[in-house]
Order: C-alpha cells, then sequence, then structure tokens
C-alpha cells in the first residue's frame, strides 16, 4: 500500500469524483443536484446508479451490499445480501437493481420503538440517503439509508437529522435574503466531533467482567499516581499507540474520514481523534464508522478500544466535542464574526438565534446528551456541568453589552508578544478558550461539549438545527414585513431584546465552581443532574410543539424517545448491578475469604508458639468488617434490582434504578475498592488500576 496519502484517500468510498467517472452526464448532474440542493432524484435513474456502484463495489471486492442505518440502539444496524442471481443453467450473474438501491425491508420488530410498533408488526422500510456517499468495507457494499416504520413512524437517528437540516436551510436562507443576498440558495449546519477514548490491553479486558458486560470498570481503587502530573495530555506517543493510530488514520482516509488530528489526552490510556468538519449527516454517518473502526482495529494490535464515558472512576471521562456552525453554498460561515463583529448586523442576527434558542431549550440541550454513561461525566472536574450555559468571550461579550446599551465597541486588536527576538509576533485571538463550558464560541463554531464519547451525534445536531430554525424563523416572520429605511434600527432593537431577556444563559466563568451552581440557580437555569431528571422534559409542551411545527417528529414519536431514553437506562443500570452480584459473589468475597483464612491460621501459629500476632488480628478483623460490609450490600443490592426489574411503568422503574439501586452499587464498591487496597496483589482476582492504565 503506497503511503501516500493523496494516491488513497476515500479509494472506498463511491463519492463524487468516481461519480462524475462512472455516470451518464445528465444522471451525475442529476444526483450532484440532489446531494447539493436536496433536489428528489429522477427514480428513472435509480437502475443507471445502482449498475454503476455494483460494478464498482466488485472491482473494490464487495460480493454483498447492505442498507447501514441508525435505529434507536445508539448503534449501527446492517443487513447483507450478496449480489448474485441464478441463471437457468444453475450459474449466478451478479446483479443490483434500483429498487434494491432505493428501498430495503428489514425486519423492525426487535429494533425499539417506544410502543409505536408492536413486535408482531415486523415490517419496516430503510431508504437511501443520496447525501451521503456510499462505501465498501470487508466485502460489502455500505449503502448510507434512513429507517421508518411500515406505518410511516420515525425509527432512526438519521431521518430527523436530515428533517432539521433542511428546515435550517430554509429558515437560514430567509434570514440571508434580508440582508440581500441572492445568491445563495442553501444553508447547511456543519459539525467536526472531537472523538475521546481509551485504549487497554486485550488480557486486562478479558480478566475484567465489568468492562466485557458494560464497557466500564464497575470497581477499582485508585492506582498512587493518576492524572495528578499533568503529564499524560499531548505527550510523545508511546510505540504500540502510535503504530495503533497510524493504521487508524489509515483505515478512515481509505473510508473518505478526514481525520486529521491524534494525540494523547489527559487521563493515563485516554486518546482523541479528530476529523476536520463537514455537513452534520456526513459527519454523523462517518463518526459511527469511526467509532467501529477503531473498536475493530483495537483488536489487531491486541488492544480494546473503550468508548464508554468513564471506563475509569477517579480519571477523566471520554467526551465527544461537537463542534458545530453553518455555512452557505456561496461560501460564507455564517457563524464567523469577521473583523468588525459589532457592524456585522448578520452574524448578530445568527448569533442571538442561537442564544436565545439555547435559552428557551437548554432541555433539550441536555436531554440530546443523556445516558447512564455519560451521567457519570458531567458535572465532574472534568466535563461540563449539566447545567446549560453559553461561554460567549471578552470580545463578543463587549458587543453583545453594547448592542444593549445603544454604544459602541472597538476591538482591541493585539499582537502577541513572545519576548524572544528569533520568534515571530502573532496576532492574539479575541477571545480565550473555556474549557468547562457545555457551550462555547470558539471563534466561528459553538463547541457543544456535554456530548458523550458514544453518543450518536445526529441527536443533538438535529436538537441545534431545529432549536435554531425556529428561532430564526421568528425573527424573519417579523423582519420581513419591515421596510429598509427601518430595517437597521427595528432589527438593532430585537437583537437588543433578545439579549436582554436571554442573557441569563451566558456565562463567560468558571463552570465547575460551586458558585456557578448557585447563581446558575438564581438566574432560573435548568440543572438536571441525571438522565432520568431531564428526559421527561423532552415531551414538555413547548418542545413538542416546536417538533410538530417544523415536521421533525409527531408527538407520538417524541413520546415513543421517551420512553426508549429510560429503558434503555434501566437496561444498563440492570446489567450493571448483576455484573457487580456476580463479581462480588464469585470474585471479590471468596477471595477475601480465603485471605482471612491465610490470616486466621497464620494467627494460630503465632500463638502456639506465643508470638505475638497483633497485626494479622487487625487485619484480619479490618478485612473481615469490610468482606461483611461486601456481602449485606451484594444482599441489598440484589433485592433492590429485581425490585427495580419488576416495575412495569417504565419512568418509574428508571426512578427506582437511580434512587434505590445506584446508591447501593456505590456502597458495594465503596467496601470493595477497600478490600482492594488491603488484600495482596496476589490475591486479588482481577486486575487492578494500576495493571490496566499504565501497560500499554
Amino acid at each position: 500500500m503506497s503511503k501516500n496519502v493523496a494516491e488513497y484517500f476515500a479509494c472506498d468510498v463511491f463519492n463524487d469524483e468516481v461519480m462524475r467517472a462512472r455516470l451518464p452526464k445528465a444522471v451525475y448532474k442529476a444526483i450532484k443536484k440532489t446531494r447539493k440542493l436536496g433536489v428528489p432524484l429522477d427514480p428513472t435513474y435509480a437502475d443507471v446508479v445502482a449498475n454503476a456502484i455494483k460494478d464498482w463495489a466488485i472491482e473494490h471486492g464487495a460480493t454483498h451490499y447492505t442498507h447501514w442505518f441508525q435505529p434507536m440502539t445508539g448503534s449501527t444496524a446492517e443487513k447483507h445480501d450478496s449480489f448474485i442471481n441464478p441463471t437457468d443453467n444453475g450459474m449466478i450473474i451478479m446483479n443490483f437493481s434500483g429498487k434494491q438501491l432505493v428501498k430495503g425491508e428489514p425486519d423492525a420488530s426487535s429494533f425499539p420503538s417506544g410502543g409505536l410498533r408492536a413486535t408482531c408488526s415486523a415490517r419496516g422500510y430503510t431508504a437511501w440517503d443520496p447525501t451521503s456517499f456510499c462505501f465498501v468495507k470487508e466485502g460489502s457494499l455500505y449503502i448510507p439509508t434512513a429507517y421508518v416504520s411500515y406505518t410511516g413512524e420515525i425509527l432512526d437517528k438519521k431521518t430527523p437529522l436530515l428533517r432539521s437540516m433542511d428546515i435550517l436551510s430554509t429558515q437560514a436562507v430567509r434570514i440571508l435574503r434580508l440582508f440581500g443576498n441572492t445568491t445563495a440558495t442553501k444553508v447547511t449546519s456543519t459539525v467536526g466531533p472531537e472523538q475521546e477514548y481509551f485504549l487497554i490491553d486485550k488480557k486486562m479486558y478479558d480478566a475484567r467482567e465489568d468492562l466485557i458486560m458494560t464497557g466500564r470498570t464497575l470497581f477499582g481503587a485508585m492506582p498512587p499516581k493518576g492524572q495528578e502530573l499533568e503529564d499524560q495530555y499531548f505527550a510523545n506517543l508511546k510505540p504500540r499507540i502510535g503504530a495503533y493510530m497510524a493504521d487508524l488514520d489509515e483505515s478512515l482516509w481509505r473510508l473518505g474520514v478526514f481525520a486529521t488530528t491524534k494525540h494523547n489526552e489527559v487521563a493515563p490510556a485516554q486518546h482523541e481523534m479528530a476529523p476536520v468538519f463537514s455537513t452534520t449527516n456526513i459527519a454523523t454517518d462517518q463518526n459511527e464508522l469511526a467509532m467501529e473502526v477503531m473498536e475493530k482495529l483495537a483488536l489487531k494490535h491486541n488492544l480494546v478500544c473503550l468508548l464508554h464515558e468513564k471506563p475509569f472512576d477517579g480519571v477523566n471521562g471520554s467526551g465527544k466535542h461537537n463542534n458545530w456552525s453553518m455555512s452557505t453554498d456561496d461560501g460564507q460561515n455564517l457563524l464567523d464574526p469577521g473583523n468588525t463583529p459589532m457592524e456585522n448586523l448578520q452574524f448578530l442576527t445568527f448569533l442571538c438565534a442561537v442564544i436565545k434558542g439555547v435559552d428557551e431549550y437548554a432541555d433539550l440541550l441536555r436531554i440530546s446528551a443523556s445516558s447512564a454513561g455519560n451521567d457519570h461525566r458531567l458535572g465532574a472536574n472534568e466535563a461540563p456541568p449539566a447545567i446549560i450555559s453559553i461561554f460567549m468571550g471578552e470580545e463578543l461579550q463587549g458587543v453583545l453589552d453594547a448592542l444593549v446599551s445603544g454604544g459602541t465597541y472597538v476591538s482591541e486588536s493585539q499582537t502577541f508578544k513572545i519576548g524572544v527576538d528569533a520568534l515571530p509576533d502573532f496576532p492574539k485571538d479575541s477571545t480565550d478558550r473555556n474549557r468547562t463550558s457545555p457551550f462555547a464560541f470558539t471563534g466561528n463554531r459553538f463547541e457543544f461539549r456535554m456530548v458523550g464519547s458514544s453518543d450518536n451525534i445526529a441527536c443533538p445536531n438535529h436538537m441545534l438545527n431545529t432549536i435554531v430554525a425556529s428561532e430564526l424563523c421568528e425573527i424573519a416572520d417579523k423582519m420581513e414585513s419591515v421596510p429598509a429605511s427601518e430595517f437597521d434600527v427595528t432589527l438593532k432593537s430585537m437583537l437588543a431584546e433578545i439579549v436582554t431577556k436571554h442573557k441569563r444563559v451566558i456565562f463567560n466563568g468558571n463552570g465547575y465552581s460551586d458558585e456557578w451552581v448557585e447563581e446558575a440557580a438564581k438566574r432560573g437555569l435548568p440543572n438536571y443532574k441525571t438522565t432520568v431528571d431531564c428526559v421527561p422534559h423532552y415531551a414538555d409542551e413547548k418542545n413538542v410543539a416546536l417538533f410538530e411545527k417544523f415536521g421533525i417528529f409527531t408527538k407520538a414519536e417524541i413520546e415513543a424517545r421517551v420512553e426508549i431514553l429510560l429503558e434503555n437506562y434501566s437496561k444498563t443500570i440492570n446489567i450493571e448491578a448483576l455484573t457487580m452480584i456476580d463479581m462480588s459473589k464469585k470474585k471479590y468475597i471468596p477471595a477475601c475469604l480465603t485471605y482471612s483464612k491465610e490470616l486466621a491460621d497464620a494467627i494460630a501459629v503465632k500463638e502456639s508458639v506465643e508470638i505475638c500476632a497483633d497485626v494479622e488480628k487487625d487485619l484480619a478483623k479490618q478485612i473481615g468488617e469490610l468482606t461483611s460490609k461486601a456481602y449485606k450490600a451484594t444482599s441489598n443490592l440484589a433485592e433492590a434490582t429485581a425490585a427495580a426489574a419488576s416495575i412495569t411503568n417504565i419512568p418509574d422503574m428508571a426512578t427506582a434504578y437511580k434512587e434505590n439501586v445506584i446508591p447501593i452499587m456505590d456502597e458495594l464498591r465503596a467496601a470493595v475498592d477497600a478490600l482492594e487496597v488491603m488484600m495482596p496483589s496476589s490475591s486479588w482476582p482481577v486486575p487492578a488500576y494500576s495493571d490496566i492504565i499504565f501497560n500499554v
């Protein structure tokens, strides 16, 4: 394989370059129009496109095709069918029709539907998404698709994202027309998701039932060293990690993923991969693909890639920073303030729409990052708090303050002087970066930092798109009838009113501080600490009205998602609790009893020859007491878990797991972790943190 990236980049992707070369000119122009403008593709072209894709895929080693979709399980799904068709002489031909390209019919009965579909109602449909490129992987042609039920309900994560992109484009173009832009015909939301992950040795993984079953360690005492020396972040890559990252880059580049950044993260064994931004649809597909490749490729290096938000207690967890912006098809980034943001009314209009939307729909953004795994991460001194706020930075804050006061803001552009003759001076950025803010402006985009590392980014992005589209619609409705002579004055007055009313959501300080929690409460900002706290608000009247107005979801589809999210939370905690019970009964308590017997034998031997056994007696007493605590907590956990699992009402079940099961899980872990510190490593039944996170 050539190491010239330009020679093999996207070589396994049926992209625009391949289409131009393989499709008739009229068909290529039609599909190009579909991709750029969202115009439906003429069905008569489907067979032509399908045949070209089939020939190309076979040349790249494909024998099968699959409609690749994103059900509400949170992962991707695929069913593979071969290209072969029998002939009369007992042989085969390789065939692939337009109908097979455009529509698939997977069994829909076993995917989460939140009560929208009965188990006996099995049929569902996958529909080709021509705005995302097909690709070949592991001998199959992958066709990105949307997924709906037989009766038309949305059962996936892609469909609402595609709808939200169309709605955002429509409303954003209305705003552009107000400012005299007649060339832009489409506005696209873009995102670059920074993907954090852990890599551990597979032997360590295989020895930990909790990692295998749940993706995180349910037990584990902190080693003498964690991340306190701050020597992991951006540190030199170990050879084994460097080799994995090099293979990862090549694998992703072949699939057209613009992986560009790789480095060590803050915690031991933690790393990051970040791509160049793309449209939210393509970025979502590619992030799902990247996570799959990361996990599979790790195994080839005898490693395991952990995408859980909090695989190890006591060190940082992993997020997926969602860098979101809006771009026009005539080349503008609508969140770029330019050199004079105070005079850039178009930028200020889009900025104020975001501010208003984030304040009014903070609950939806919190919901979009909710999961049992992310509950362990949000609010710790490593990730944004569960309180939604916006970081603006010094310069933009000054612009907004001037807008409200009716004054002017003059940018104090500065040059950063290092003070070393050999090093050049360079322009200083207009604002610092706030790592504690869940929603921070970072120059020409917003970084939504609450998203969990295992999350599908379709949800946070369809939320953002819809929220901002709604606010742009409201502004356009008011401004389209305003005479040109009054436009600037009226718009400035409206924007000043928005900032005044919604400035409570702007916070430029330390989001980790206790003072901010108190201040946020005074401001009336919601603080939904857990998934169980926030998810029911999905179906609040204002949220249902938002999604129904723009045709994203029906009320029934929203209520189904509430049920799916809470049921998934309950199942996750149930699996974790049962795993803890299993490990406690089969590993930890037997190991402690065995060691207690060794101590008892040692005490008996010493006392028989009149030698002091105070150390052994004290140790035996402490271990005995902790073992009793662990045994009692195990029994209590089994009882609480069974009680929660027996509840049929899903919101009540989720509440029971949160309030009754998790506290006992914490008690059991505390007892076992205390035992780990006292027991000899040779007697401890599983690898310790020091073995796992420092052994790669």
